[in-house]
């Protein structure tokens, strides 16, 4: 959850928490102008490299999960599209050239105020190296995959809808939403 807001970025008066007219939730408003700060889910945007049968992962050189396995993925920023999001996470955490295709998974974490958004990609070459917040990359047939190594939920279940999809024959979109983890689960 993120942190109280206290004070406005507008004017630098407090802020208090309520209904706005107009409104229907409790949002952040100036005592002193009348801004109301609004507060919304960041997004993750992310692909999944393939290269023949293989899947390229990055094991996690930065929290939370340092150390494990996931797809080149982050935040998406402003003044970029989702693909072009999805592109410069996979040249920034894989130094790796991709042709993006469709989007593959749309993931909700209401828990955590996050959507993360995953595109099949199609590697262009085999060119790719670790970036600053990457340790080490490699490519992973299905039986190879470090299914307990995965860092977040989401992630994992993009891989397994990405599997199932191919041993079918034909790609879907898949959307789903995830409830809170349990103690047991590792994001």
């Amino acid at each position: 959850m993120d942190p109280a807001i206290n004070y406005c970025s507008a004017c630098g008066c407090t802020v208090t928490l309520k209904v706005p007219p107009g409104d229907a939730l409790p949002r952040h408003v100036c005592d002193a102008c009348g801004v109301i700060h609004y507060r919304n889910p960041r997004l993750i945007v992310g692909a999944l490299p393939v290269w023949k049968d293989q899947v390229l992962l990055c094991r996690r050189a930065i929290e939370p999960r340092h150390g494990k396995w996931t797809l080149p993925a982050g935040f998406m920023e402003n003044n970029e599209s989702v693909a072009d999001a999805a592109i410069r996470e996979t040249l920034e955490e894989a130094c790796a050239r991709i042709e993006l295709g469709p989007l593959f998974s749309m993931i909700s974490v209401p828990a955590i105020d996050q959507v993360h958004m995953i595109y099949r990609a199609q590697l262009l070459d085999l060119d790719f190296a670790a970036g600053i917040e990457t340790l080490e990359l490699r490519l992973f047939r299905e039986d190879e995959i470090p299914w307990d190594e995965i860092a977040f939920r989401t992630i994992t279940l993009s891989l397994q809808h990405f599997f199932a999809d191919r041993k079918a024959g034909h790609f879907g979109f898949h959307t789903e939403s995830l409830p809170p983890r349990s103690s047991t689960q590792p994001d």
